[in-house]
């Protein structure tokens, strides 16, 4: 990626100049390191607008390629506090249309702010798994998932990614201003829009919720593949 040094420059430019610069270096990017395959676009013609987007999450590249893929649905995507805090990543943020959460807290602020977003006719992501897998395959959904799509009312578009993390690997040390990108296939497909069940006569809060976030998952899980589906194989 860019190296911390050029980063912390380019937070002093203007943000159009950095915008721009940024979004030319990322085009650039993809096209020389991604044989992207996308499919699915066509259910995007279907959508009922506005939608929640929900994708599983491999690598900090995940919102770079998924911007360029939903460019016509201007989508604003649900990114971890800590992106905004290191100079490498806050540039990404900065490109992409972005809003923040505090991850494993009970952040009211920042989910206002989401359902605020949704309730205003605005698409929004969200990774729901809350961090980047470092198996490579799905791990746990978490439940704030469930919260935006029942307050909101907004249905759901899943999306299936996998190669990203052979794209921008993940630092074993952490350090994400070291990740650096690399040659690979990237696969996208793009399901159909779903909505949250219904709750059945008798089943109790937490039954519900397990049910309805396993529903949500697999659908992610079916649209990619089963090496990359992890616990909802």
């Amino acid at each position: 990626m860019i190296s911390p040094k050029l980063a912390k420059l380019i937070q002093y430019l203007p943000d159009g100049l950095v915008n721009y610069m940024s979004k030319k270096v990322i085009d650039i990017i993809i096209k020389k390191y991604a044989n992207l395959k996308i499919e699915g676009i066509e259910n995007l013609n279907d959508i009922k607008k506005p939608v929640i987007f929900i994708c599983n999450h491999l690598s900090n590249s995940d919102a770079l390629i998924l911007n360029k893929v939903l460019k016509d649905q201007d989508v604003t995507f649900v990114a971890g506090i800590k992106l905004t805090e290191n100079p490498t990543t806050n540039i990404g943020v900065r490109i992409i249309k972005t809003t923040v959460l505090k991850p494993n807290t009970a952040d009211k602020e920042g989910l206002t702010k989401i359902i605020n977003i949704v309730k205003g006719g605005n698409n929004i992501l969200i990774f729901p798994e809350g961090t980047r897998s470092r198996t490579g395959s799905m791990i746990e959904g978490k439940k704030g998932l469930l919260l935006i799509a029942r307050v909101t009312g907004a249905p759901i578009v899943p999306i299936g990614i996998y190669g990203t993390e052979k794209f921008l690997p993940i630092n074993d040390s952490g350090n994400m201003a070291s990740e650096s990108f690399q040659y690979s296939d990237i696969g996208v497909k793009i399901g159909k829009q779903i909505s949250i069940p219904q709750k059945e006569k008798n089943e109790n809060k937490t039954d519900y919720e397990t049910r309805s976030l396993t529903t949500l998952m697999k659908a992610i899980a079916g649209l990619i593949p089963e090496s990359y589906r992890g616990i909802y194989k």
